[in-house]
């Protein structure tokens, strides 16, 4: 536990250190409009790089943040690479506008389809690639399913929840039990630990989750794509990795035995791994 909490502290404080640390990026803090109001942004380059350079999009898990530890390790990583990258936080998270009890997967999709959109009328920009963590993971998949190969140049996929329509269908999405197909409430409530905020999940959500064709659409996608997932996730089973291996066309799966849904045990490897995969695919 010691070891957790330190590591998570160490990447936390990188984002934010000394003139020294921050002497290597170019950080910029913008905001970008949503799907349901304005999307809070950080953008990540290297202070020396040929322009115009590939930018790497990051989207975050369930009731995360772009800012979280565990996006900001991938961003260094990504940027050590001498690429940019692009955090933001989806409507009702960390510091964009929104009410949770309103977000669905579909909104997440169109507000990451405004992101890109506002990439690509960048003049620095010479490639768009994507990386999702959990349910970021779904957003990115059935989003390069649609918009395609090349807008999308490349795809990584971190544990990537696609049972959450599964969840769904059986009336328990992160510990909050329901009836998917007699649902009255306006929303249902999550479970949280004492000090954290009250969440809601909202009756859309369930509904268009129950409906979500997430793997028909990632496959529509074939593109170069990497997937990461932990085989100790008890969030998030690896099998649903080993779907997505078999419906993408030209993917690349890597499991990790020991590791669990937050990567907690390889926080240095495994950004490693999607920062150098992601230089060597958009180089080719």
């Amino acid at each position: 536990m010691k070891k957790l909490i330190s590591a998570i502290i160490a990447l936390t404080a990188s984002i934010f250190t000394t003139h020294a640390a921050v002497a290597a990026l170019q950080p910029d803090t913008l905001c970008l409009q949503g799907s349901v109001g304005k999307l809070f942004a950080v953008i990540d380059r290297p202070s020396e790089s040929p322009q115009p350079l590939p930018l790497v999009i990051i989207a975050h898990g369930f009731n995360d943040s772009g800012l979280g530890a565990f996006p900001s390790s991938i961003s260094q990583s990504i940027v050590r690479q001498g690429m940019a990258t692009l955090r933001f936080d989806f409507n009702a998270h960390g510091r964009s506008e929104g009410e949770f009890k309103n977000m669905t997967v579909l909104n997440e999709i169109a507000d990451l389809k405004s992101v890109i959109a506002w990439a690509q009328q960048q003049p620095w920009v010479k490639d768009i690639a994507l990386v999702g963590h959990s349910q970021g993971g779904v957003v990115v998949s059935m989003t390069a399913g649609e918009l395609g190969y090349p807008t999308i140049k490349a795809e990584v996929l971190l544990a990537p929840a696609a049972v959450l329509r599964d969840d769904a269908l059986r009336g328990n999405t992160m510990g909050a039990f329901y009836d998917p197909w007699n649902f009255q409430d306006e929303y249902v409530e999550l479970p949280h630990f004492p000090g954290s905020r009250a969440l809601q999940l909202g009756k859309n959500y369930i509904e268009s989750a129950i409906k979500l064709p997430i793997y028909e659409t990632a496959a529509q996608y074939d593109g170069p794509a990497l997937i990461v997932h932990g085989m100790q996730d008890r969030v998030v089973p690896y099998t649903y990795a080993e779907r997505y291996h078999e419906k993408l066309k030209n993917s690349r799966l890597q499991l990790i035995p020991t590791d669990n849904h937050m990567f907690t045990e390889t926080t240095q490897s495994t950004p490693t791994l999607v920062a150098e995969w992601l230089k060597s695919t958009l180089s080719e």
